[in-house]
């Protein structure tokens, strides 16, 4: 066991051997060696060894425990269940036992069993947590129920009961089983109850979490609509803790909503269950006004009740009434704010919310007044003038934050707005003293001013100003170099190099950011778009692997966060758990990852170093099976990760990510049919009957071509709904979401070919099953499809042609598109590849009939049918086409090596000394990773060729 521990899993074999020569029988070392086989690879041995001591229904905790650690290592947990349900027939009285294979029942999510496991367990030892176990297992069984119905008449009610019968007996013990029995309430939708629950004796134990009866409270009171209580409540709260955002929003939603009803108090008796209620906009101004004033002597400033009485003039402003209760101008109150928090980072981000109730014409006036207050000296006189200290620096900022939130930057001409980025750079390099002291993880206080250069750079880039985007480079790696724990940097960075077709210095940047386990969900999109699309072939696979890696942890480590919530009485993270697993299964970026990794994998192997029929078996691919759930859908991509300070009518929007979210899956859908069609290919070649048989349909070839013919009906369904979609000729902004590849997919012709490609297996089936007696038709329709194969090749491969890199009055302009053309054109000609091989598999046998034919005959000249001319002159235009290709390639990179970049001036002579040796970088970063595509676009494609070779029938 040691020696597993330690990982040395050969040691650990050969002492398993010892021990087992001595005593042949010792179940526990017979699983110990069976752990280390799994270890090193022998799955087969592995399985065969733990089955053999599973069959004996071993009953010692140490083989136990063992193949328990082994069958997780298998994945196959539902193994566990059987082992300790032999187990415990054995040993009928065991706790161990019992709670050991409720937790294997709880692995595979078997609730019915649970809920059995858990009772069995109480009545051998009645401990309140297994009762509550079984409890709970009733609520996943009704959540996990697809009728509705069931679960609300079944399942929850019987879970009710046997809480009630606890209540009755006075055997509550723990907080948890308060919040159990709540939930249960909850999802019966008994708000009452909850609510007298809660109030009650019981609600007493919800002591864990701050403030936890009140929130519960306040929830059911919303369910119940009581405004008088929700309104009372907030009050109450508002009065303990004047900072605590949410209940300033309940307190005003239910104000509003008493109005609205004309709610009175009654005279006699209480407001509310709660205490006094507050039914007048007069009484909410006196409250918020009166919090202001308490804050006053507070001996922190609080933020809350300044920014709420800017929220209740958005709402009376929303309600048409604001200027009756004279509560200010907000211009006025948003000054004040600023000279009071305007040091604090939080500033901006509180008074974004609220620019809106300033007008337009009061911008410029508003900035001003707030830069006059700001302590600022200025060297001599023209120069810029700086701040003194931290705090004069933050206020400065937050000024610049909002003068690009309200638009002013945005409408500089070039020359104002280069101004601008000249001086955000100095007082960027002069906030830098700031932070001399600061730890290599600790970010720069002047990262801002950088970010914000970069972003006018690239306003300036997007109108058509090339050099913009070479000096955006060049500043975020200057601001990295002083701050390189910036993860906007960086990711800023992975944006604008991805956009210009540089892929390889993403790879150590996206590393660098150390994404932990949920974000390769929802920022793993940045890398895997790329990846495989500018031809980093090796990157993309690793990329890919990242992703899935965290989705297949993801199903066996919830399981494990749901035992440890039933050991601990967690209960109502076990239905959060379970979302969660679902959310992630279910994830867009999972499916896109699992499609595009098994489409690179035949890319890179079929036809190449394994058959493509044994590439689709080992992937256990099938035409038939569809594993994406389309109608569920989730997408989890995080699309805000970049700051930014756009105006509304410049930032995304809830449009851009829903038509993101239709592209992604538009796109999604014809990779994944040309996936299935690809792996519907090996399967058509095997049986083939003689015409007229009448037994074709049974032999399941017939229906393994009807399987290709519906799938390629469903393709050219979606290729149709993809281009109606790109017709809207939808722009996201340019840190939004990235467009897919579709639209290149459909301009290079790239679509075309892979579609006709497959109708070609269609004829060339058609063809197989009719013979070659009196097919002259078909045979003539084949060898059109084969020249106008050649044909779209070609064109496809002219799309591919021009510089990657051009310098153009001294600046750099780089062509990503042809990049990703060649990228394309690499894999359709590996389907063009799959698809001859099948070509080739039908016809070689026909080739050898004939042959033998003419032997019997003995006759010089047997015309050799049209077809088998047709398919040797497509496969010497494929060699040609593809060999041309090769040495296209080869001249590229001979163009990229010899690009002299260290000789371009850029054109801006303001670059400082500093910042040219930043520009060197970053060109260099772009010139090697368009080489290091190159490259490998130019291998793959040589052992294309050398497959291509292969095919002489």
């Amino acid at each position: 066991a040691d020696y597993l521990d330690n990982g040395n899993n050969k040691m650990a074999i050969q002492q398993a051997d010892k021990l087992l020569k001595k005593h042949k029988d010792l179940h526990c070392a017979k699983v110990l060696k069976a752990i280390g086989l799994q270890r090193t690879g022998k799955q087969d041995e592995a399985y065969a060894l733990a089955q053999e001591v599973a069959a004996l229904e071993p009953t010692d905790d140490n083989s136990l425990q063992a193949l328990t650690i082994l069958y997780r290592e298998m994945h196959r947990p539902e193994l566990v269940t059987k082992l300790y349900e032999a187990a415990v027939k054995k040993v009928p009285n065991s706790e161990e036992y019992h709670s050991h294979l409720f937790m294997a029942y709880a692995r595979v999510g078997e609730y019915k069993k649970m809920q059995q496991a858990g009772m069995a367990l109480y009545k051998i030892v009645p401990k309140n947590p297994y009762y509550f176990w079984s409890v709970m297992s009733l609520i996943m069984q009704s959540i996990s129920a697809q009728d509705e119905n069931l679960s609300k008449t079944m399942f929850l009610p019987l879970a009710e009961r046997m809480v009630e019968k606890m209540v009755k007996e006075d055997k509550i013990e723990a907080e948890a089983e308060v919040e159990l029995y709540y939930m249960i309430l909850e999802r019966l939708e008994k708000y009452k109850e909850a609510l007298d629950v809660v109030r009650g004796k019981l609600g007493e134990k919800l002591t864990s979490e701050l403030q936890s009866r009140e929130n519960k409270c306040m929830a059911m009171y919303k369910k119940l609509q009581r405004w008088p209580e929700c309104n009372a409540l907030a009050r109450r709260l508002l009065l303990k803790n004047s900072d605590d955002w949410q209940f300033y929003i309940t307190y005003f939603d239910s104000v509003f909503q008493l109005i609205d009803e004309s709610w009175t108090p009654p005279a006699e008796e209480e407001h509310s269950l709660e205490g006094e209620v507050h039914c007048s906009i007069e009484q909410a101004v006196n409250f918020i006004e009166e919090r202001i004033a308490e804050e006053s002597k507070s001996s922190r400033p609080l933020r809350g009740p300044y920014l709420a009485k800017l929220e209740l003039i958005r709402r009376l402003r929303h309600r048409g009434c604001n200027d009756e209760y004279k509560l200010g101008d907000p211009e006025e109150l948003m000054f004040q704010y600023f000279k009071k928090f305007g040091d604090k980072p939080c500033c901006f981000t509180d008074l974004k919310v609220f620019v809106d109730l300033l007008p337009a014409s009061q911008y410029t006036k508003f900035i001003r007044q707030l830069l006059d207050v700001i302590p600022l000296a200025a060297a001599a006189e023209n120069e810029v003038a700086l701040p003194g200290d931290i705090k004069a620096l933050q206020q400065h900022l937050c000024v610049v934050q909002l003068s690009r939130l309200l638009g002013i930057y945005h409408a500089m001409e070039k020359k104002q707005k280069l101004a601008v980025v000249r001086e955000l750079m100095l007082r960027y390099r002069h906030g830098l003293e700031f932070g001399k002291s600061c730890l290599k993880t600790e970010l720069q206080f002047s990262d801002y001013y950088c970010l914000l250069a970069v972003h006018l750079l690239l306003d300036l880039w997007l109108e058509g100003e090339e050099a913009a985007v070479w000096q955006c480079l060049t500043l975020l790696e200057e601001g990295l170099s002083h701050s390189p724990s910036n993860a906007q940097f960086k990711l800023l960075l992975i944006r604008i190099y991805c956009r210009l077709g540089a892929f390889e210095p993403v790879s150590e940047l996206y590393s660098s950011l150390d994404a932990k386990h949920i974000q390769h969900d929802t920022i793993g999109y940045l890398l895997t778009r790329y990846a495989g699309s500018l031809g980093h072939y090796a990157a993309a696979s690793q990329s890919c692997n990242f992703a899935l890696r965290f989705f297949h942890s993801n199903q066996k480590d919830t399981s494990e966060y749901i035992i440890q919530a039933y050991k601990y009485g967690a209960f109502e993270k076990i239905p959060e758990f379970i979302a969660f697993r679902n959310r992630l299964n279910s994830s867009l970026h999972f499916a896109q990852v699992r499609t595009e990794r098994m489409l690179l994998d035949l890319l890179l192997e079929a036809n190449i170093s394994t058959s493509l029929e044994e590439s689709i078996k080992s992937m256990s691919l099938s035409p038939e099976e569809d594993d994406i759930p389309w109608k569920d859908l989730r997408d989890n991509r995080d699309l805000t990760v970049l700051f930014s300070w756009d105006p509304k009518d410049r930032d995304i929007s809830e449009e851009h990510r829903k038509l993101s979210l239709e592209e992604e899956t538009l796109w999604l859908r014809i990779r994944s049919l040309t996936l299935r069609l690809v792996s519907g290919l090996p399967a058509l070649g095997h049986t083939i009957q003689p015409k007229n048989s009448e037994k074709t349909a049974e032999n399941g070839v017939s229906s393994k071509i009807d399987t290709i013919r519906a799938l390629l009906q469903q393709l050219e369904a979606a290729v149709d709904s993809g281009k109606k979609f790109l017709e809207q000729k939808i722009q996201y902004p340019v840190l939004g979401p990235p467009p897919t590849r579709m639209a290149g997919f459909f301009s290079n012709g790239s679509c075309q070919c892979q579609t006709s490609l497959f109708y070609l297996v269609s004829d060339i089936y058609e063809l197989d099953t009719n013979g070659l007696e009196d097919s002259a038709e078909i045979q003539e329709r084949i060898g059109n499809s084969f020249k106008s194969l050649v044909e779209r090749l070609t064109d496809l491969f002219n799309k591919c042609k021009g510089d990657l890199i051009e310098v153009r009055d001294g600046t750099l302009k780089t062509h990503p598109n042809l990049l990703e053309n060649l990228v394309f054109f690499v894999e359709t000609i590996s389907i063009a590849l799959w698809v001859s091989s099948y070509c080739d598999s039908v016809l070689r046998p026909f080739k050898s009939n004939l042959q033998k034919k003419k032997k019997k005959k003995k006759e010089s000249s047997v015309a050799m049918p049209p077809v088998f001319t047709h398919f040797l002159d497509y496969v010497t235009e494929l060699q040609t086409l593809t060999s041309n290709v090769i040495d296209h390639i080869k001249g590229l990179e001979i163009i990229l090596t010899a690009l002299k970049l260290e000789e371009l001036s850029l054109k801006d002579t303001l670059l400082l000394q500093e910042e040219k040796k930043f520009t060197k970088t970053v060109q260099g970063k772009v010139q090697s990773s368009y080489h290091h595509s190159v490259q490998e676009i130019g291998e793959l494609l040589k052992k294309k060729l050398d497959s291509i070779k292969k095919l002489k029938i």
